[in-house]
């Protein structure tokens, strides 16, 4: 909601700015500007990104419209719940009660009590990918700190190409907008017979692209970019939370102390106090755990 807002303070105060001058909008509603620029942006974005990516880039504008789910504190305490119940129930019932739960975790009680970690499933594999590591006694905590370090690594990679392939793009905009301009020189050059006023409005014409490229690179694409940075960011954030509390589980850390070294990884301006947190694991999260058993 905020990028929709910062949009809207963007082209008010470009387009009034102008107005206050004395200037006219429809002076700047040239449709062909806007298929050269717009069509040359979006035929590049296309040949230098797999659909993967086009994709991605899609759904994370949209997401940006319906604002992050990771800025809210709300989210972290129901992670930190599902965590100490996961834990608890494996300090309860033994490594192997946690099986079934994490080998079907959309099918699992445990896991259906938490519904925006059910929901995520990049989250939600990568808690019960990592748990199945646990379970199999294969590797110490030393290890599994090394793998999911990786798997991170690799997660965030993926989840920035939208925003680098904006930003490139927004790179480009200016470009577009001189190729346009330079067109529009080149249209205005077969009309130097026809006299200032018409050659005036022909230039003005060619210059709305260069206007155009400007704007659309420095006042849509690079915010747009920098507005799915910080949504990866936060991603990012969640993952690491999560991370943090199953390497002090791998450690044999009380179910307590392995969400308070979750809780310690999450940002100031979302992180719960310790207070909220344990009232919050201490009010569902045995109950949580002994549902699920």
């Amino acid at each position: 909601m905020t990028t929709l807002i910062g949009f809207i303070i963007v082209f008010g105060a470009v387009f009034g700015g102008f107005i206050m001058h004395g200037g006219k909008i429809a002076a700047l509603i040239q449709i062909s500007e806007f298929v050269i620029i717009g069509g040359a942006g979006l035929g590049a974005l296309v040949a230098s990104n797999p659909p993967s990516v086009i994709s991605a880039i899609i759904k994370g504008v949209l997401g940006l419209l319906k604002g992050s789910p990771y800025s809210k504190k709300d989210t972290y305490l129901e992670l930190l719940r599902a965590l100490f119940a996961l834990f608890t129930l494996a300090r309860k019932e033994g490594l192997l009660a946690l099986e079934q739960h994490v080998e079907r975790p959309q099918e699992s009680s445990l896991f259906q009590q938490f519904p925006t970690l059910l929901s995520n499933h990049h989250a939600l594999d990568f808690l019960c990918d990592t748990m199945k590591v646990v379970l199999s006694g294969a590797v110490g905590a030393f290890e599994l700190a090394e793998l999911t370090e990786t798997d991170l690594e690799k997660h965030h990679e993926e989840v920035m190409r939208p925003s680098h392939a904006l930003s490139k793009i927004g790179d480009a905009m200016p470009g577009f907008g001189i190729v346009a301009a330079v067109l529009g020189v080149v249209i205005t050059m077969g009309y130097l017979d026809q006299g200032p006023e018409t050659i005036g409005h022909k230039v003005a014409a060619a210059l709305v692209g260069t206007f155009l490229g400007v704007l659309l690179a420095y006042g849509v694409f690079q915010p747009l970019a920098a507005a799915l940075e910080h949504q990866a960011h936060a991603e990012s954030q969640y993952f690491q939370c999560i991370r943090q509390a199953l390497i002090a589980f791998a450690r044999g850390d009380a179910p307590l102390t392995c969400v308070e070294f979750a809780r310690r990884s999450i940002e100031p301006h979302v992180r719960p106090t310790f207070q909220e947190m344990e009232e919050a694991v201490k009010g569902g999260g045995s109950g949580s755990a002994a549902q699920a058993a």
